[in-house]
């Protein structure tokens, strides 16, 4: 089992996040959506197979225990937002449904979620099992069992898009770690710079083989029509 967290986020339609959180007549205030999404590579180039939290959600049930709930992963210097009172594996992901707790951030996160305004959901677990891929695959490893510590509640603010098409255009002359600093100049935290730029040199290195190999097979046909194959 790797020894250092990793976070996975899921945004837009594959968190097919219920912002329609709901205060119940008891005043707690709820909601739900999907940690993760099974079968589809993610921007990191992995694959988590269904299954892979099965292990790790019987360990909390036996232990009375659930994963933690944060917001934007701060496990260090934050208290939970809320609780998870359900997580469960079915056919599309991993389904999750919590309480917010009455404080600042909980009450902050409840009224962004009432308006729209939280993206997605996104998981902090330690990898168990996995295998790698071979290089002519299009991802990078597959992940069937994992070990779930936290699932946080993330924003992705509107402006982070306009980052994004900002350096679109300058990608392909930049650095990881030019791209890196023009996004943290722009506002982004160091963490949330590197996700970012890990995520544009992960989609380039794609984009590259890709090229690379369809001017290979260009070669291969100017070469068997000069050979009259």
């Amino acid at each position: 089992m790797a020894t250092q967290i990793e976070k996975k986020t899921v945004i837009g339609l594959d968190c097919k996040l219920a912002v329609e959180a709901v205060e119940t007549d008891t005043g707690t205030m709820t909601f739900s959506g999907y940690g993760s999404v099974f079968g589809n590579v993610d921007s990191y180039g992995d694959i988590i197979e269904k299954g892979a939290f099965k292990a790790s959600i019987e360990r909390h049930l036996d232990a009375g225990t659930m994963p933690m709930m944060f917001l934007n992963h701060r496990i260090y210097d934050s208290l939970p937002i809320g609780a998870w009172t359900a997580v469960e594996e079915d056919d599309y992901g991993l389904k999750v449904t919590g309480e917010l707790l009455d404080t600042s951030d909980g009450l902050d996160t409840y009224k962004a979620l009432k308006k729209g305004l939280i993206k997605g959901l996104s998981i902090g677990f330690y990898p168990v099992v996995w295998e790698m891929a071979s290089k002519s695959d299009e991802y990078r490893r597959t992940i069937t069992e994992v070990d779930l510590v936290e699932v946080s509640v993330v924003n992705m603010p509107a402006n982070g898009s306009a980052l994004v098409a900002n350096v679109k255009s300058n990608i392909d002359e930049m650095s990881i770690r030019d791209l890196e600093r023009l996004l943290r100049d722009r506002g982004l935290s160091r963490k949330e710079a590197e996700t970012v730029a890990s995520q544009f040199e992960s989609k380039r290195y794609l984009a590259e083989r890709e090229q690379k190999r369809a001017e290979m097979n260009a070669l291969n046909e100017r070469l068997n029509k000069l050979l009259g194959k």
